[in-house]
């Protein structure tokens, strides 16, 4: 799928995480900030691009600031904003949950 507008979830609030998606040229494009980027950055990166894929989005850009948000945070901001920028918040994938 492609993305069709720039979108945002989560805040800059303490244990969560802010990510906006805006349209890619080629695969992710991931620009990471996060306190905690040397011990968790592969893995805060698998789970957005892992989540992205199974929302079927193949490319994008994506710039998440990461307040030390857990697994759970990082997917379900990375679902909601996926699915703003798709169109396709009326229509929720629940199978990506």
């Amino acid at each position: 799928m492609e993305i069709k507008q720039t979108a945002v979830a989560g805040t800059l609030e303490s244990s969560d995480i802010q990510i906006m998606i805006s349209k890619g040229t080629n695969d992710f494009e991931i620009e990471l900030e996060s306190d905690v980027k040397k011990q968790f950055g592969d893995q805060i990166t698998k789970v957005i691009t892992d989540t992205l894929k199974q929302l079927g989005v193949t490319s994008a850009k994506i710039k998440a600031v990461d307040k030390g948000a857990l697994d759970c945070v990082i997917k379900a901001r990375t679902i909601a904003a996926g699915q703003r920028a798709l169109g396709t918040t009326d229509k929720p994938e629940w199978e990506v949950l």
